[in-house]
């Protein structure tokens, strides 16, 4: 074809071979060009980027490895792996820290049933639920705490998340606290501070479960990356 540019700068001293081009993959910035090289023609043509991924991905081979125990879902995402973790509900403590001139207030609260999307390392996404999921179409409602942003995320503030995920929960729950954070939204009894509610359920056994927020689908969550 006498284009050197499908040619393998190869010195010839090497005694190797010639190996000719037979494919090559050009990404632009909205398209994927695949260009195939035969002896006689050149063919181009428009390609998907899902479907090159999945031709190079079809040749791997990858597990899980042994799961965190409570585990819902494993998802291996473009930042990394997402545990889903869920956490049976129950009595807690937790600490409060609303000025650092004084000491954390200290609560004993029920919570209601959390996920916890996970990487190791990382401030965890955190979501509330009546039950333990089964099913993708299960309702997921904000989660009734403090340090957690309207979507789902945990603010980590100086706290350093473990890189050995099954720790991450309750790390979570050890960490302080801040009232500096978003409070609204997280109680249908007190819509404009969680904190209110923490106050209410102080000592308390059982969460009401009619109080939590509606915050979307269990199939929403496994599409956070």
């Amino acid at each position: 074809m006498g284009d050197n540019s499908v040619q393998w700068a190869i010195p010839s001293e090497l005694e190797v071979p010639a190996d000719p081009l037979r494919c090559r993959l050009d990404f632009h910035h909205q398209a994927v060009v695949m260009t195939l090289f035969d002896p006689e023609t050149v063919e181009r043509r428009i390609v998907s980027a899902m479907d090159v991924s999945h031709a190079l991905a079809s040749e791997l081979s990858f597990g899980s490895g042994l799961l965190p125990p409570q585990t819902l879902w494993w998802e291996n995402t473009r930042n990394g792996p997402v545990f889903a973790l869920y956490a049976e509900p129950k009595v807690r403590k937790l600490a409060l820290q609303e000025s650092v001139s004084s000491p954390p207030r200290r609560f004993t609260i029920p919570l209601p049933g959390l996920i916890f999307l996970c990487s190791p390392g990382k401030p965890p996404w955190v979501f509330a639920v009546k039950k333990k999921p089964t099913k993708e179409m299960d309702n997921v409602y904000k989660a009734p705490l403090c340090n957690v942003y309207a979507d789902g995320r945990s603010c980590p503030g100086n706290h350093r998340y473990p890189t050995r995920v099954a720790d991450i929960v309750e790390s979570f729950f050890i960490s302080f606290f801040s009232s500096a954070a978003d409070v609204r939204n997280r109680s249908v009894k007190f819509p404009s501070n969680v904190i209110l509610l923490w106050e209410y359920l102080d000592k308390k056994k059982t969460f009401p479960n009619d109080d939590l927020v509606r915050h979307g689908k269990v199939k929403d969550l496994m599409q956070y990356e």
